[in-house]
């Protein structure tokens, strides 16, 4: 007779048949699980009534067997060209500056700020070049003018660093070249002057005195 302190379990066919596992191979990428031509252990019922019916999966067989190397061909092909693809890329990136043109105040502040959206659409138009914004790195949105590196996460194995030259459109208020050079010689004159103080006058001569009919003055010693 089983004592009190004995419990006895049952799991009822039903739920021991969906939780028994089973062996498929991935013919697509599934979140959380794997990517094409992964071999993964699911649960016997989400392999039969998810995985497979939904074109996901397929039983590990003898008979898919060649199926599934031609899978795994396929999927080392692809991402072998993906890699050299982002590689290639990364080069121009590398050797390009991107200029991206925003509105500022007077005194030079930006409105707005650069994210990596806008470094994408960016990259759209002026490189032709499609890129997922979430391969663009930046720690916090750009809001300054002048240039900054920025990081491209491309592909697990290629990063690179991409030169952006933030400039603004509003127009500033300066000086043309003759002006400005002329100012600055203006102000080095007057400066020498005044470290020379005042020079000497210079005595008169007797024809300068007679014309104003005196004596000719005599010349202002020097201080």
């Amino acid at each position: 007779m089983m004592s009190r302190s004995e419990h006895f379990s049952y799991t009822p066919p039903l739920t021991r048949q969906f939780m028994s596992k089973t062996e498929v191979i991935l013919i697509k990428n599934v979140v959380g699980l794997g990517a094409e031509s992964d071999h993964v252990s699911v649960t016997a019922g989400y392999a039969r009534n998810f995985l497979i019916p939904g074109g996901l999966a397929v039983p590990v067989t003898q008979g898919n067997r060649k199926w599934i190397e031609n899978l795994k061909k396929r999927r080392s092909d692809r991402e072998s060209l993906e890699l050299n693809s982002m590689s290639e890329l990364a080069k121009s990136l590398n050797k390009f500056t991107l200029t991206l043109l925003v509105k500022t105040g007077e005194d030079g502040k930006m409105f707005g700020s650069v994210t990596t959206g806008t470094i994408a659409d960016a990259l759209k138009t002026q490189l032709d070049v499609s890129l997922d914004k979430r391969k663009i790195h930046l720690e916090k949105p750009i809001h300054t003018l002048g240039e900054h590196d920025v990081e491209f996460r491309l592909h697990p194995e290629v990063r690179c660093t991409l030169k952006v030259d933030v400039k603004s459109t509003t127009p500033k208020l300066e000086l043309s070249a003759e002006a400005a050079a002329a100012a600055a010689a203006e102000s080095k004159e007057a400066a020498r002057t005044e470290k020379r103080g005042k020079r000497p006058m210079a005595a008169e001569t007797p024809a300068e005195a007679a014309a104003k009919g005196g004596k000719p003055a005599k010349a202002e010693a020097s201080k």
